[in-house]
């Protein structure tokens, strides 16, 4: 289930300047900020073997999410190139999902996992808890990896300045919307 106030990252979607719909922080350098997390669901199913009830993953799904409420920019800033430059923050999010999914559903896939309780109906309901709490631990890495690729982009691109490398990283973003 979805937030109304998030918007999900796909091939046909753009931000526009109102989705940045916080207000602009005058304590930092930046002209605009854009807020995106990783959202994820999974199927967690148990079985018994020898008294003890282990439980498997399966399914992991991972969605790229923008949060309106959280972005914003300097009104007086709000030019095409920059907009541009945050739809790459968007798509590159997307682009380290991507490269990243089949690592973290191999962690976790055809394998079995002890839970905790002390009966089979609080076993069961810990083994949702816990394998939640897994996922959101390799999630955590994944947004790590997200966060650095992030910095470099900007860094490149002097925040959409340098068009050469905005360009660049343009011709990415338009492949991997062609995927």
């Amino acid at each position: 289930m979805s937030d109304p106030h998030v918007l999900e990252w796909n091939n046909d979607f753009f931000l526009k300047w109102s989705d940045f719909e916080a207000e602009s922080n005058p304590a930092v350098f930046e002209d605009s900020h854009s807020t995106i997390k990783y959202r994820f669901t999974w199927i967690v199913s148990s079985e018994k073997i020898d008294d003890q009830i282990m439980f498997l993953i399966d399914d992991i799904r991972l969605f790229v999410e923008f949060h309106p409420l959280l972005s914003w920019v300097r009104p007086f800033q709000s030019n095409d190139d920059l907009l541009k430059h945050e739809q790459g923050i968007f798509d590159l999010a997307e682009l380290v999902k991507r490269e990243n999914l089949k690592l973290l559903q191999d962690i976790f896939y055809g394998k079995r996992f002890p839970t905790r309780g002390k009966n089979e109906p609080q076993q069961k309901q810990f083994a949702k808890e816990d394998s939640g709490k897994m996922i959101a631990k390799e999630v955590e890495k994944l947004e790590k990896i997200f966060e650095k690729k992030r910095h470099e982009y900007t860094e490149q691109t002097n925040f959409g300045q340098n068009q050469e490398k905005q360009s660049e990283y343009n011709l990415m973003f338009e492949k991997l919307r062609q995927l």
